[in-house]
């Protein structure tokens, strides 16, 4: 709660290094990487009675709902939504909890805010419920926009004191505050494409992205089969002379260097030629 008690208005950003955005049909609510603006911008409202509630108002004027209603068919996960209830219930509160630099945002319900990645109709959207693997998801940095002014402090007056001389002022803003991300400095920034079965890339489409705080092929793989949803997969570079894919089977490179990769799924064609002939040995 500490993160906002000073706040008059902040930016949430998610583990994805995007920005929970207020789009501008007034109802949907998604991440966007360039988050810095107005739409990027949620003010702050607390909640009488309670130490440890917060509300978040969109620049349009509507609060961050925790809606009932399902994302997708099959799937867990909930809406969340830019809504104006005509009573301030429990579906716009949210319990900011503390997790080292970061916050979890939890609804009166027992879900969190989670910022979903991997591939659409998922990326880039925003659900509320209760993690089982990605737990890194619900986790939000919190950026002040805006803080809120001090009230002015109680100067003593003495008897003697000419009250024509005295001036009560408030304190301008402070200068925004930013709360990276735990470990920021520590971990890889990893691009990804999936291939298809012959091999082929969409280049046009976005190449997604995430934060990779783990040091072998082995972890890289797992959290590439978690963000695209494939199991079995091969984790492949272009070679930058002639274009073509090869396996990844060293380490990784060093320094955490930025890393772009291309998933191969293992039941491919492509996959198949990079088996070694039958009668190699």
């Amino acid at each position: 709660m500490e993160f906002f008690k000073k706040a008059k208005s902040v930016r949430l950003r998610s583990y994805h290094n995007k920005y929970l955005f207020a789009d501008d049909d007034h109802e949907k609510v998604t991440q966007e990487r360039f988050g810095k603006s107005k739409m990027g911008t949620w003010t702050i409202e607390f909640v009488e009675d309670f130490d440890n509630v917060v509300r978040f108002k969109s620049c349009y004027g509507k609060y961050l709902t925790a809606t009932d209603e399902q994302y997708l068919l099959g799937v867990t996960g909930s809406c969340v939504k830019q809504t104006m209830p005509r009573k301030l219930d429990s579906s716009i509160s949210w319990e900011p909890i503390r997790e080292g630099v970061n916050v979890k945002l939890k609804t009166r319900y027992g879900n969190y805010l989670r910022a979903n990645g991997g591939l659409p109709p998922w990326r880039n959207s925003i659900t509320h419920d209760i993690p089982h693997r990605h737990r890194d998801w619900i986790l939000w940095a919190v950026e002040v926009v805006e803080t809120r002014p001090e009230p002015p402090k109680k100067m003593p007056i003495e008897e003697d004191v000419d009250l024509s001389d005295l001036a009560l002022t408030t304190p301008g803003f402070a200068r925004p505050t930013s709360f990276d991300s735990e470990d920021g400095s520590e971990g890889r920034t990893v691009y990804y494409r999936v291939a298809d079965e012959d091999g082929n890339i969409d280049t046009a489409a976005e190449e997604p992205s995430f934060l990779f705080k783990g040091h072998g092929l082995d972890e890289l793989t797992d959290q590439l089969e978690e963000e695209t949803g494939q199991k079995d997969i091969i984790v492949c570079l272009r070679n930058k002379i002639n274009g073509q894919l090869y396996p990844l089977r060293l380490s990784l490179p060093p320094n955490n260097a930025t890393l772009s990769v291309v998933v191969v799924p293992s039941t491919s064609k492509l996959a198949a030629a990079f088996l070694p002939p039958e009668n190699a040995f």
